[in-house]
């Protein structure tokens, strides 16, 4: 295949300051000892884009040894080594009042997978082009020179930008393959960016989806993760149904995708069609968008039919918590996400329970038992309206906002209370050795004031019974 070539000089203006300052810097020191050194990757893809990305990731002809001398004569305040063996070099650059600034530089490599192991063999003194047709979509298989702006693609990247599609570099099959998590890293690369998937290359991730089977939990969890907060992840969770990836990474949601497939046997919305429109209405949180995709989850395996025909999902909350649990920690998610994912799945419903007549305390149990989690659980109840009816929303919309206006005025309430005097009636008397009067009132007011004004410490007695005193003598 011919490499493509074409020139953009402004390309590189679209860096932060600093990384194209020190892109550019690093590409004169390699080429002054004859050696090619391009971008590479994502940061192309961004920049192309419009993204703002400022991760600085190279490609070079160099060998490691060379990039570890030449990154230093380009100003490198620190080398670390920590994948040399795949060729890689990363060079730290400090900057006073900058937090460090971390490139990694890359040596042009070929990978040959074995049969038997995960893990490439690979091969450096390849050209870029072999380098590029190495890597898995043709939106990150585009070069750029930070210098003079040339662009090398040669396998229709910018092409794909352009019609916001996903491709794999050549055989698509072949590429995952190589490495089956690249089929979920296609999902979630439609999510990050919001592109269709290419149909070649979706026929190929129905055809080697099982393959991910090999991968890490860990790796999994990554991706997934990732795919969660995108912007477009309904589009990511549409591509793992659409090529039977569910199946293999997130099982526990079969019965609920299959359930839609099912052509309505039952009176009741779509389970996973609501479900999708659940999580892209509610904040990219990495735990709320969790509940979202498994606040219903248990609903096909607690459903019933009562004698007139209505469908129920008795306990579908409690059970769907159950299951949450087991899928992160078999995904080997942290413990603390498996918690708080849990508790929002397990009380999801109780929001939308609320109205005017619930009380002070109804109110602060809810708050109570949901923790540093309430916010995340209104955000919840809110995204978890997708009734096509417009009154049904403005109900439901109603129900949560007057939760939140709830909880939100005893929260004021509570940080007024906390705003007293630092001496009480009790303190006064002692210290004065004067009976209950007007006079503890007008103490107590005004040091309150100070301490409203933040003038004075609510637990500073000291301070305060030395202006309790001045007041005293002064009135």
């Amino acid at each position: 295949m011919n490499e493509h070539r074409v020139r953009v000089p402004d390309l590189v203006e679209r860096l932060p300051e600093r990384e194209k300052e020190i892109s550019r810097r690093l590409t004169s020191t390699f080429a002054e000892q004859g050696q090619e050194i391009y971008l590479v990757g994502g940061v192309v893809r961004d920049l192309l884009l419009n993204r703002g990305r400022a991760d600085v990731d190279l490609a070079t002809s160099a060998e490691p040894q060379m990039t570890k001398k030449l990154g230093e004569d380009a100003g490198a305040n620190a080398v670390y080594t920590v994948g040399e063996a795949y060729g890689t070099i990363g060079l730290v650059f400090r900057q006073d009042g900058q937090p460090d600034l971390i490139v990694e530089i890359t040596t042009y490599r070929s990978e040959v997978y074995p049969t038997t192991d995960r893990r490439p063999e690979v091969k450096h003194g390849v050209s870029l082009l072999e380098d590029l047709s190495r890597r898995d979509f043709t939106i990150n298989a585009i070069a750029l020179q930070a210098e003079t702006g040339e662009l090398i693609d040669p396998f229709g990247g910018i092409n794909d930008l352009e019609r916001r599609e996903l491709n794999a570099v050549g055989d698509a099959t072949q590429r995952f393959n190589e490495d089956p998590l690249r089929v979920l890293r296609a999902a979630r690369f439609a999510a990050e960016l919001d592109f269709e998937i290419g149909e070649p290359t979706l026929a190929a991730m129905r055809a080697t989806g099982v393959q991910i089977e090999r991968v890490s939990r860990e790796r999994i969890a990554a991706e997934l993760n990732r795919l969660l907060v995108a912007p477009a992840a309904e589009r990511g969770l549409q591509a793992l149904e659409a090529t039977n990836l569910i199946r293999h990474i997130l099982p526990e949601l079969l019965s609920m995708v299959e359930d839609d497939r099912d052509g309505g046997a039952f009176r009741h919305k779509d389970i996973w069609t609501h479900t999708l429109r659940v999580v892209d209405q509610s904040p990219r949180r990495l735990a709320v968008r969790w509940a979202a995709l498994l606040h219903d989850a248990a609903k096909p395996a607690t459903r019933s039919v009562d004698e007139s025909g209505e469908v129920h999902f008795f306990g579908h909350e409690m059970a769907g918590a159950h299951l949450a649990r087991k899928l992160l920690r078999r995904l080997k998610q942290e413990r603390a996400l498996e918690q708080r994912v849990s508790r929002l799945v397990a009380m999801h419903l109780r929001p939308s329970g609320y109205d005017e007549d619930w009380t002070d305390s109804a109110v602060r149990r809810l708050a109570l038992e949901a923790g540093d989690a309430f916010e995340d659980l209104l955000d919840l109840a809110a995204a978890d309206v997708t009734s096509a009816r417009a009154h049904r929303q403005a109900a439901a919309a109603r129900r949560v906002a007057g939760l939140r206006a709830h909880h939100e005025r005893l929260e004021n309430e509570h940080a007024l209370d906390q705003l007293q005097s630092p001496l009480d009636g009790h303190a006064l008397m002692s210290m004065f050795d004067r009976p209950p009067g007007r006079w503890i009132a007008e103490i107590k007011d005004r040091l309150r004031e100070m301490v409203i004004d933040g003038d004075l410490d609510p637990n500073d007695t000291a301070t305060a019974t030395i202006l309790a005193t001045q007041w005293m003598d002064e009135h």
